[in-house]
């Protein structure tokens, strides 16, 4: 299984993931131009394309979402308040591509994958990370939620690897340029995950999982650095067992490109 990260944090999100001759799209957070052209400049195909897979409604993680679908000729899949969230900003479209909904737990079949949504506590309508399976290996990804959950660590620590928020350091979003109600937005149990808390939750999985890609970075209120020095601290002497990754905001990261390996 590869995973290639295109875009990553606030400026927008989008993977690409891949097994043999199947892929799946996982939001679409940049207009459908970039992302077509962020696929072809990393070598991936948009052709074997299965799913268009949607975690929640925020502009950064749909925005291309309507006219990709479209594109690919291909339904958008998310659960039901997502897809109803997201279909209401845009009732002046026309045509508008057909919406496949799934449930909190509930697994479906794309391609040669199989896809469980999990809830995750983000300030949208119905957000969701997905566990993704195909044959032995499962990824899974995590990027929007302001707490972990013993329910989402069941999801986690059952993966090869994981896609996970490290959004913010605490200490440069306490002192950076933010107004206070975006920075208790940010902390609160609907908002990101910090360093801290991603590296908390990296330390108790190891032992389970092989590769971790911390993502969705804030690009005023952390860095990559700092994102990977916390996790590579929390790892401590078990840093040497886990492929720790950082892919880092507003840039296409198709350079992360990684095969998942059991063991």
């Amino acid at each position: 299984m590869e995973c290639t990260v295109l875009a990553s944090g606030s400026s927008g999100n989008c993977m690409y993931i891949r097994s043999g001759e199947s892929a799946l799209i996982l939001d679409a957070g940049l207009s459908k131009k970039e992302i077509i052209t962020r696929l072809s400049a990393s070598g991936k195909d948009p052709g074997i394309v299965d799913a268009i897979l949607l975690t929640h409604e925020h502009t950064d993680h749909v925005r291309g979402a309507e006219a990709l679908a479209r594109e690919l000729n291909l339904p958008l899949t998310g659960t039901g308040g997502t897809l109803t969230a997201f279909r209401s900003t845009r009732q002046a479209i026309k045509k508008q591509a057909p919406q496949n909904p799934c449930r909190y737990n509930t697994s479906f079949t794309a391609g040669e994958f199989v896809v469980t949504p999990f809830a995750v506590s983000h300030d949208a309508v119905e957000p969701c990370g997905y566990s993704i399976r195909c044959g032995d290996l499962c990824l899974s990804i995590m990027t929007d939620t302001g707490i972990v959950t013993p329910h989402m660590m069941e999801y986690l620590s059952a993966s090869d690897g994981i896609v996970l928020e490290s959004n913010h350091c605490p200490e440069m979003l306490s002192h950076g340029p933010y107004p206070e109600y975006l920075k208790r937005r940010i902390r609160g149990k609907t908002g990101h995950l910090s360093n801290t808390m991603a590296a908390d939750c990296i330390r108790d999985l190891k032992g389970s999982i092989g590769t971790v890609i911390l993502s969705h970075l804030s690009e005023i209120n952390n860095t990559p650095k700092r994102a990977f020095a916390s996790s590579q601290e929390a790892l401590g002497l078990d840093m040497s067992y886990i492929d720790l990754r950082v892919a880092a905001p507003g840039i296409g990261c198709s350079c992360l490109s990684k095969t998942i390996k059991i063991g």
